[in-house]
C-alpha cells in the first residue's frame, strides 16, 4: 500500500472517531425521557393545543401547526424536497442520455 492510501485510511478512521465522539456527547446532553421539565413540555406546546383552533380557524390541530404556526418552515422543507426530486431526475436523465450516446457511437464504429 502506498503512503497516500495509509494516510487516507488513518484520516478516515480519525474522522469517524471524532464524529462518533461528538454524537455520544450530544446523546449524554439529552434530557431524561418523560421528565415534566423537558423542553417538549413547555408553554409553546400548551399554546398550540389550547389556542390553535381559536387563532388559526381550522379544526385540525396538526394542520393548524403546519400551515399557520410553522408555515415558512413547511414551505422551505417542501422546496428542499422539490429540489431533491429535480436533481435526481436530472441525474437519471443525463445518465440515460450518456448511455444512449455511447451505444450509438459503438454501433456506428462496428458498421
Amino acid at each position: 500500500m502506498s503512503v497516500k492510501r495509509i494516510i487516507f485510511y488513518f484520516m478516515s478512521v480519525v474522522l469517524v472517531a471524532l464524529i462518533s465522539f461528538m454524537l455520544m456527547l450530544a446523546v449524554t446532553e439529552m434530557p431524561v425521557y418523560g421528565n415534566l421539565d423537558n423542553p417538549t413540555n413547555n408553554i409553546v406546546y400548551e399554546r398550540y393545543v389550547n389556542k390553535s383552533v381559536e387563532e388559526s380557524g381550522g379544526t385540525n390541530i396538526v394542520a393548524n401547526i403546519l400551515l399557520d404556526y410553522r408555515g415558512y418552515d413547511t414551505l422551505l422543507e417542501s422546496t428542499v424536497l422539490f429540489a431533491t426530486v429535480i436533481a435526481i431526475m436530472l441525474v437519471w436523465g443525463t445518465r440515460s442520455v450518456g448511455k444512449e450516446e455511447t451505444q450509438d457511437e459503438t454501433e456506428q464504429e462496428h458498421h
